[in-house]
């Protein structure tokens, strides 16, 4: 076997870990191949004999080609000046490219639109020692820190990503299995079960962008409420628990795209309230995070394994 076909085989031994870790700083599958074919053209272009630890080398290459795309995104915000029209919110089952769909729902929708608020160097530095534990010493170089302000940026992140509890354990934990209920009936389109997690004088109240033309943005009544949740149920497809300003509510975010976000008022089990947001600046505006830890990445092929 020559040398560029050897190069190409251990090229393609680490393809699958390069594509999770670009996954996870863009959001964005077809970004993150774009990455991957980028660190291939570099690798090509350099003398492999010089390259002591190739996992390692690929590993830097590929996280500062994605902090490059995160700096440039920022850089060039995607939305245009004036005023803004947001999209529709999905209505049927077209959610885009089949493998976009794919990444939002294996790394989780609300994880990505966590990410997706941190800065370029925290999102690298939390998804590299977070997710893949690499070392602060490794990351520092690719963040333009020390080894101890790199850590401060993955500290940092991960207060973001945790978020803050505005209600005791107790409560939080009655907040989730309400809501939980909820969206379970609701991608279901189960009006009874809806009826049972519903406070028989709810009141439903949304954005004009979050409804269908000429639908009522406040509804009152357990009944009216469950029914209108049933009509839009395709949508919740897309929902996923989180924390919402500090209580449990939940995102609807298609390809990990943040398009609404609900929060929820609970009493007794049931939902006494719950609203609909999709106005961009009152999106802007909430403080969302993670329910649960993120876990590392496992299985045999961890850069901390690789490294060792």
């Amino acid at each position: 076997m020559d040398e560029p076909t050897r190069l190409a085989d251990r090229f393609e031994e680490s393809r699958g870990l390069l594509l999770a870790v670009s996954c996870r700083m863009l959001g964005s599958l077809s970004e993150a191949e774009d990455a991957v074919q980028e660190t291939w053209l570099r690798l090509s272009r350099t003398d492999a004999e010089t390259i002591d630890n190739l996992p390692a080398w690929l590993r830097t290459v590929v996280s500062r080609i994605c902090l490059d795309m995160l700096r440039a995104r920022a850089a060039r915000p995607e939305e245009p000046v004036g005023q803004h029209v947001p999209d529709p919110l999905p209505q049927g089952e077209a959610d885009g490219p089949e493998d976009e769909v794919l990444l939002a729902d294996s790394v989780g929708r609300a994880l990505l639109v966590v990410l997706d608020r941190l800065g370029p160097a925290e999102r690298v530095a939390f998804v590299l020692h977070d997710m893949f534990a690499v070392p602060f010493e490794q990351i520092a170089p690719l963040v333009e820190r020390s080894p101890v302000a790199a850590k401060k940026l993955a500290s940092r992140a991960r207060s973001r990503v945790r978020g803050t509890p505005a209600v005791p354990a107790t409560q939080l934990a009655q907040q989730r299995t309400a809501v939980e209920a909820f969206l379970s009936a609701a991608r279901k389109g189960e009006l009874a079960g809806l009826l049972a997690v519903l406070a028989p004088d709810v009141v439903r109240r949304a954005d004009p962008a979050a409804l269908p033309a000429g639908a009522a943005a406040l509804v009152r009544g357990a009944d009216a409420v469950a029914r209108g949740t049933v009509l839009l149920s395709q949508r919740s497809r897309y929902a996923q628990t989180a924390l919402v300003d500090g209580a449990v509510g939940a995102v609807l975010a298609p390809r990990g795209r943040l398009l609404a976000a609900l929060t929820f008022a609970v009493e007794g089990g049931r939902i006494t309230a719950y609203e609909v947001i999709a106005d961009p600046a009152r999106l802007a505006g909430l403080e969302v995070a993670l329910l649960d830890p993120v876990p590392p990445e496992a299985g045999p092929e961890s850069w901390s394994q690789q490294l060792a």
